[in-house]
Order: structure tokens, then sequence, then C-alpha cells
């Protein structure tokens, strides 16, 4: 099958990626960022079948010993990096056993690939670490790191890799996608799709009326934040800081919704919007307040998703970014 056949969207970093496999000139490294749930781990996992593939020469059969194996996770040659089972980063021990694993011979004798996922849950050590193997990459191997923003990667880890953004897909084919995969009707499958911000695998996996309480909720608490009622900013952030992944949903959300509001204001165009049902809200934000506050506080609900992903204190991040939110004036 195709490359990208399993692949919604992403056609220009598929292009990129097709052409260094055609050619045999992949890069030694490189960063897929974007949003949760668009698809980087699949392209990362059809990559590695294009490379190891029995049958095929440029594409992937997805039938054969190799193709098979990766899907199992259990390839000689491909390595999934993640943190251990109730462990919340990866560490520096998994590193340096990558590291020692790559160094070997491929048993293919084609390419040794490795996917860390999410790699901004390396700690810092980690990273360290993993810097030697980049600054000298091992003769045949690939490595991927995925990660929805570059802001829990240090910058020297970055710089030497091939930097790839995945953008939210199109609200039409995540709604094309949910009518043929999960056969709903297209009103349900436009709701999902915009409640879910355009993430298919959040799609898939969700209920959209769970989503639709959740952003509501969401949307009246930030509402409520000001400067003067700090009671307020105390109150959200205890409440999201009770669950880990509600509070990284939140600051996923939130960072989602500052980009769309910097895309209305710089183009009024609603093709690229991904709340694309609460447009008027959008609209309006975009016209009461500056591009600079909304591009400030996407960057500290990023910054407080990284701190969060490395375990500080999840209320006292929280409670950081409310009151920048109140406190900056629009």
């Amino acid at each position: 099958m195709p490359f990208d056949s399993d692949i919604v969207g992403h056609g220009q970093q598929l292009a990129i990626l097709r052409q260094a496999l055609e050619q045999d000139r992949l890069h030694h490294a490189y960063v897929f960022l974007g949003p949760e749930g668009v698809g980087k781990k699949t392209v990362a996992i059809s990559m590695a079948k294009a490379v190891h593939c029995q049958e095929m020469t440029r594409d992937f059969c997805g039938r054969c010993a190799s193709c098979v194996s990766i899907d199992n996770h259990n390839h000689p040659d491909v390595r999934l990096v993640g943190p251990f089972s109730g462990k919340k980063d990866i560490s520096i021990e998994q590193v340096r056993a990558l590291e020692r694993e790559l160094n070997y011979r491929a048993f293919s004798s084609r390419k040794k690939i490795a996917v860390i996922d999410p790699a901004s849950l390396m700690n810092f050590s980690a990273q360290n670490a993993l810097l030697k193997t980049l600054e000298e990459p091992p003769a045949g191997s690939v490595l991927i790191l995925i990660s929805t923003s570059a802001g829990g990667l240090l910058p020297t880890l970055l710089s030497r890799c091939l930097r790839l953004s995945f953008a939210p897909l199109q609200a039409s084919e995540v709604v094309d996608c949910l009518i043929s995969r999960k056969g709903l009707k297209r009103e349900q499958a436009e709701m999902l799709a915009a409640v879910s911000l355009r993430s298919l695998g959040r799609a898939l996996n969700s209920d959209s009326e769970e989503l639709a309480r959740d952003r509501a909720g969401w949307l009246e608490g930030i509402a409520s934040l000001t400067q003067v009622e700090c009671a307020d900013w105390t109150a959200l952030a205890e409440k999201l800081s009770k669950d880990r992944e509600e509070a990284l949903r939140f600051l996923d959300w939130l960072a989602g919704w500052y980009r769309d509001i910097l895309i209305y204001r710089a183009t009024n165009n609603v093709g690229e919007i991904c709340n694309l049902d609460l447009i008027e809200r959008v609209k309006a934000e975009a016209s009461s307040s500056s591009p600079e506050r909304a591009l400030f506080l996407r960057s500290q609900a990023l910054l407080a998703a990284a701190r969060i992903k490395r375990n500080v204190n999840r209320r006292m991040a929280l409670e950081n970014l409310f009151i920048d939110m109140a406190g900056l004036p629009k």
C-alpha cells in the first residue's frame, strides 16, 4: 500500500518524507511537532514500514513479517521508546540503552529506527545524554522525536533535528473519516470534529457530549477570571489540578483557543479555525484583545503544559497561568 495510504492530511510533510525515502536520503534525526492525535506517530510508524518492508521497494505491503512485527512493536530494528508503566518520564537509563542499540548493526541490513514518544517526557538528564547520539549519529540510524510542542525540549536538542510541524487537520478530513470509520451522521461528525479541535485521534476515541461539556466549562472558567477576584483563579486551578490528564487536555485546548484567535485576527479566515462551532465567540475575542496578549497567553499555556509534564506542582503551574490571564490588559 502507498506510504501515505493510512494517513489523513499532512500532504506537505508526507511529500518531504516520501522524497527522502525514494532518494534514500533520510535525515539522521527528525522532530515531529503538532497537536495531540493528528497522526504524528502514524507517520513515523509508516515511515519505518516503508524502510523495512520485505515486499515493496518504496512503499509497504502491511502484510509481510517486517510490517506485522513493526505493528506489534517487536521488530529488531525499530524501537519505540516511551515512559515505563507507572512512570511519568523517560529516564536517562532508557536513553543510554537506546544509544547502545543504535550502535549495533541493523539486523535487516537496512536502517535502525527509533521513535521517542512523547519526547517532551525525557527528563533533562535524558535529553542531555541523547545529545551525543545526535551529534555523532551511528551510521544507518534514524531517530524520530514526537512532541506536541518544542517547549519541553532543549534548544540544543532541537537544533540537531530536522523539524516537521503537523497542523490540525482540515475539518472536512476529520468529518469524512468519522463518518466512514464510526458511522456517524454528518451533523454528529461535524460537532465532534469541532470539539476535538480537529484531532482525529481524539475524535475517534472520545465522546462528543463529554468533550462539549468540558469545553463549555473551560470557557466559562476563563471568562470569569478577573484581577480582583483571586478566589476564581485558585478555585479553577484546584479543580483542574486534581487530574493530570484533565489539566493537560485543558491546556491543549487553551493553546488552540488562542491560536484560533490569532489566526482569525490576522486573516479573517475561518478555514483554519478549530473551534469552528464557536466562531462568533472567536470573532468577539479577536476584536476585543490584542494579538500580543493572545500570543503571550498561548505561549504561557504551552509552558504550563510542559511544566506539568515534568511533574511541577499542577496547581501552582495553573495558578501562575490564571494570574497572567486575569492581570494582562486586553
